[in-house]
């Protein structure tokens, strides 16, 4: 902690046992004038849990969970969708996910 290399201490909710069972990224094109508006109107739908300014192809990817694909697709077309500024979006379904720890401890001998 003294040396700012852990933030805070948390718990990791299983998302899945609460019964959110479909994850996606939204990738989103929109008018950049209306920037704060738009995170603040994502930030506002049930479900969306990050929203990150990208470089590439998208301005912000928006991470969001749902119990159900009939509930994302109403939360990307009826809510998402209806956002004044949005140009365009693209949503990724996650099928199959897997991670590996950060290599925070580096191994002996190494720089």
């Amino acid at each position: 902690m003294k040396r700012k290399l852990i933030e805070r201490f948390t718990i990791d909710v299983n998302d899945a046992e609460l019964g959110y069972n479909v994850k996606a990224l939204t990738g989103i094109n929109m008018d950049t004038k209306k920037r704060d508006h738009i995170i603040e109107e994502l930030f506002k739908i049930d479900g969306v849990r990050e929203v990150a300014e990208v470089t590439g192809r998208f301005d912000i990817l928006v991470t969001m969970y749902s119990k159900s694909l009939d509930q994302m697709h109403k939360m990307v077309s009826e809510r998402i969708g209806r956002i004044e500024g949005i140009q365009s979006s693209e949503s990724f379904i996650e099928m199959k996910s897997r991670m590996k720890a950060m290599p925070y401890m580096p191994s002996k001998g190494s720089d």
